[in-house]
Formats: C-alpha cells, sequence, structure tokens
C-alpha cells in the first residue's frame, strides 16, 4: 500500500472515484492509498501464474482473477487488490458493479521492496478476518521462493517454503499445483552487487541495522 493518500472519504465516495480513475487506489479508514506501478519481473510473475492456475481451473467452477479485481475485507473495511485471486464456489460482491470481491479462496502477492513488509504484516491481518480464504501466498520476484500459507482453524496457519527450481506447491482448496519452474519463467533475476572492498580485504559484512 502506497504512502500517498486522500484522507477522509467515506467507502462510497472512494468506489465513486476508484471507478472513473485511471489509475488504482486502496482504501482504508478513510483514506485512498494511490497505488505503485509494478517491476517487469513482477508483470511476468502475476502472467505465469494467471497462466498456470487458469489452465487448471479450465472446465471447473473456481475461478481465477487479476490484480484488476478488487477485494473487500468487510469486517475490516479494507478495500484492495490482491496480484492474483482465485475464487471457488458461488461469488460474492459488495453490490450490483460485481468489481468488489468478498470471498477469495487463494490470494497471492508478489513481494517487492516497498510492499513487503506490509504484505508480510498488515496486509496479512486483514486477510485472515475473511471467513472464505483459505491460502495466502508470497512470492518473492528477487529471488526463486514461495512461502504458502494454509488455513487449518479459524486461528491457525501452517507456512511451507519452496525455493527448488523444480519444487511445487499444492492449492488444495482449487485443486492445482504451482510449479516455481512455471511462475518464474522468463524471470531474469538481479546480480548482486559486488562489494570491491570487502572482496579486496576479506572483510566480512554487516547488516547496518
Amino acid at each position: 500500500m502506497s504512502t500517498q493518500s486522500v484522507p477522509h472519504i467515506t467507502s462510497q465516495e472512494y468506489l465513486a472515484l476508484e471507478r472513473q480513475a485511471e489509475v488504482k487506489s486502496e482504501y482504508y479508514a478513510g483514506e485512498m492509498f494511490l497505488m505503485s506501478g509494478a517491476s517487469r519481473a513482477h508483470n511476468l510473475i502475476v502472467a505465469n501464474l494467471i497462466r498456470e492456475i487458469g489452465n487448471q481451473l479450465k472446465g471447473r467452477t473456481c475461478r481465477v482473477y487479476p490484480s484488476d479485481m478488487r477485494v473487500k475485507v468487510d469486517s475490516t473495511g479494507l478495500y484492495t487488490y490482491p496480484d492474483v485471486i482465485v475464487v471457488c464456489g458461488e461469488e460474492q460482491f459488495d453490490d450490483e458493479h460485481e468489481d468488489t470481491l468478498l470471498n477469495p479462496t487463494v490470494v497471492i502477492e508478489v513481494l517487492s521492496d516497498s510492499t513487503e513488509a506490509y504484505d508480510r504484516g498488515k496486509q496479512f491481518e486483514h486477510y485472515r478476518r475473511l471467513e472464505s480464504l483459505a491460502e495466502y501466498v508470497l512470492v518473492a520476484q528477487t529471488n526463486r521462493h514461495l512461502e504458502h500459507y494454509t488455513r487449518k482453524s479459524a486461528d491457525e496457519w501452517l507456512l511451507t517454503e519452496a525455493s527448488l527450481p523444480d519444487s511445487e506447491i499444492e492449492l488444495p482448496s482449487c485443486g492445482c499445483v504451482v510449479s516455481l519452474a512455471e511462475v518464474y519463467d522468463k524471470v531474469t533475476f538481479p546480480t548482486p552487487a559486488k562489494d570491491d572492498d570487502s572482496a579486496a580485504t576479506g572483510a566480512e559484512r554487516h547488516d547496518p541495522t
């Protein structure tokens, strides 16, 4: 969620503005938060996920949506745009426009430097309030790594991780399998910056924090 905001409007005012806007904004507690653009890697990963999951859902009742489908967390009042959504069963929408989903089954977020802390923390706190949500997946874009949270009970989530090129994660709530090879197809990772001084002296690098 961006820190740029338009303060103190109602959710209905937000929706009216959002439906006319050329760029997307999220909404929470009376404020609109302008969303920033996505990187090439981010866009490739989202496209790969949509293709991989969508192909497996052909002829089935579950549906996959990209980030233009808005989600409302009814109990907290958050309106947000997950990177990828899977919904199984009958869809529930906020109103007759059918552009604000209330009951996602799976939410997938692609991490970036600006959103990672939020996606892991406050964002996930909101998502956990969705009774329909069965699985939450975080996808790194600077290295090959997936974190998969599966709901075991109302307050218990199980974390599994995958990093190997031939790894897969199962999404049992929608009957799909996600391959890391497919998720990261055509994605190139940044080359770690070389610390010339450390390399020359053998000095150990330390986290400044």
